[in-house]
């Protein structure tokens, strides 16, 4: 029997195992520089998946204000279709929403219909589509969002009960 997934943050000596998986899971992977960068902002998280004591998988997110990114999720070809993946999404979707994250958005490429599916599954929802966001191959993007917490604008705007716009 496989022993749970476990998720902490991201250290510096993993980068290493985390470009590994980097490498065999996109066609243009992320530099080590990136993630090393990303590691030193105070608006991102990074985030491992462990699994039988190895990484199994990362997800790297960030906010502006109330909005956040869904930047990048991977899990080694090796623990794919275990549920690493879901695992990291709602962590990130928590850990955001905890930082006052209202809305994540996220892009993926039409033709991931396994990462679609997981994310139509978690309530993300499709707002846009961006054109030739991906090379190797070419493809446009899908932008999907799903809401972490209701906006607390009223629907009618703001106005007060009364009418007094207060």
């Amino acid at each position: 029997m496989t022993a749970p997934v476990t998720l902490r943050l991201m250290h510096g000596a993993d980068v290493a195992e985390v470009q590994r998986i980097e490498r065999l899971s996109y066609s243009v992977p992320w530099s080590e520089l990136t993630f090393r960068g990303l590691l030193q902002r105070q608006d991102a998280e990074l985030l491992v998946a462990e699994l039988d004591g190895r990484l199994a998988g990362y997800a790297v997110y960030w906010q502006v204000l109330d909005q956040g990114e869904l930047g990048n999720v991977a899990v080694d070809p090796v623990w794919r279709r275990r549920g690493v993946a879901r695992r990291l999404v709602v962590a990130v979707m928590e850990r955001a929403a905890e930082r006052g994250v209202r809305e994540l958005f996220l892009e993926v490429r039409p033709s991931n219909a396994g990462a679609r599916q997981l994310y139509e599954s978690l309530g993300f929802a499709r707002v846009g589509q961006r054109r030739n966001y991906y090379q190797e191959p070419a493809e446009d993007a899908l932008v999907m969002r799903v809401f972490l917490m209701p906006d607390p604008t009223p629907p009618d705007g703001g106005a007060a009960a009364d009418g007094s716009g207060r």
